[in-house]
């Protein structure tokens, strides 16, 4: 791949923010009105009473202190806990592709290039707006960029693969300059009423210009040494809200089509897979671990990743080593890694090593090794 490279990347950051003790304080109301609501029912042994949760368990837990979320009020409404987004008219652009708008601009003008420079546009995301017209193709539209556009969804390794299927199409010829886009609403797909995952997800967007190295200029960007992908079915992370539901003959609760996960196994499960999968494709490239100059990892949770940054490295990360913005962000899925190196990748030297990781439902996971040129 030594004729790829990400030239650029940007980022969109929600105006509004949610702090651990304003999460809290909705989420005890709640359980506090729904025991009271339920008093008989729990007393007769028909229903158990659900637990409050406080501030300094979310950040023990995650790393988390606070998220950002493209509307807090309706969150914050113990008889709503979701955001309250305006419906847009067919003819309106999407919320998310006005996310990805406001990520990419930055990112072309960071990479000195017009939106009529691109060749192709891919969406890669965990949580998309609908089923069709595909996102990528209105990003095309009203970016005025672009031949085609498509969608990937890999859930939070979705931008490792986005950056493989660019780097595979500049190998093969079929394109040049491929824009890779994650546009995040991960606060519509959480059950805010869920104490174990209520914490988890904010919202955000991010982008990355991948390029033919003889596009690029001298010195800029990182050279994509090489990509690998992995994937392992489970249903330890899981999401069931589709366009079957309604021909279901069984209706689900609301509950089961919004994110569900078995933390403490997917913990177990994914973090020794990631940690083997970076060192297999480290030393298919001929890189030790001193090679290793930063770990740009997907922001699930800080123990995971200070426990896959020992494995790899073989040793505790230092600080710069590994980066993190979870107490800032929370879990952005598959845009989280993007925000790292984004935020943490200028300081770099000439030939340093970095390696930027996606992991999480599937399961899948993907590694993307660079070199700043």
């Amino acid at each position: 791949m030594n004729n790829v490279v990400i030239s650029a990347s940007g980022l969109y950051t929600p105006p509004e923010s949610v702090s651990n003790e304003e999460l809290v304080t909705a989420f005890n109301a709640y359980v506090e009105n729904f025991n009271r609501d339920n008093a008989d029912a729990i007393e007769a042994g028909e229903l158990e009473a659900l637990t409050p949760s406080n501030a300094d368990f979310i950040y023990k837990a995650s790393g988390i202190k606070s998220r950002y979320v493209v509307e807090k009020s309706g969150i914050l409404d113990p008889e709503v806990m979701h955001p309250w987004i305006r419906t847009r008219g067919n003819d309106e652009p999407s919320l998310q592709c006005e996310m990805a708008i406001a990520a990419i601009e930055p990112c072309l003008e960071r990479a000195g290039k017009r939106p009529e420079d691109i060749d192709a546009v891919i969406v890669a995301c965990s949580n998309l707006p609908r089923p069709y017209p595909a996102l990528a193709v209105e990003v095309q539209k009203y970016l005025g960029a672009g031949r085609f556009g498509f969608d990937i969804n890999v859930a939070c390794a979705s931008a490792a693969f986005g950056i493989q299927t660019a780097a595979d199409m500049i190998k093969s010829g079929s394109a040049r300059t491929v824009l890779m886009v994650n546009p995040e609403i991960c606060s519509a797909h959480l059950n805010f009423r869920d104490r174990d995952s209520h914490f988890i997800f904010g919202d955000v967007c991010t982008a990355a210009l991948i390029e033919h190295a003889d596009d690029v200029a001298e010195g800029q960007g990182f050279d994509v040494l090489g990509t690998k992908l992995k994937t392992e079915f489970s249903n330890n992370i899981r999401n069931n809200f589709g366009f079957l539901n309604r021909a279901e003959q069984d209706e689900r609760t609301d509950a089961d089509k919004l994110f569900v996960q078995n933390g403490r196994r997917v913990f177990k499960d994914v973090a020794p897979m990631v940690a083997e999968m970076i060192v297999e494709h480290a030393n298919e490239l001929d890189l030790s671990a001193a090679d290793i100059k930063r770990l740009w990892l997907h922001q699930a949770n800080i123990n995971m990743n200070t426990l896959i940054s020992k494995r790899v490295l073989g040793r505790d990360a230092e600080a710069e080593e590994m980066p993190s913005v979870l107490a800032e962000y929370g879990n952005t899925s598959s845009a989280s890694p993007v925000i790292v190196f984004h935020k943490f990748s200028d300081d770099m030297a000439a030939g340093d090593v970095g390696v930027l990781c996606g992991f999480g439902a599937g399961y899948s996971a993907g590694s993307v090794v660079t070199r700043k040129r």
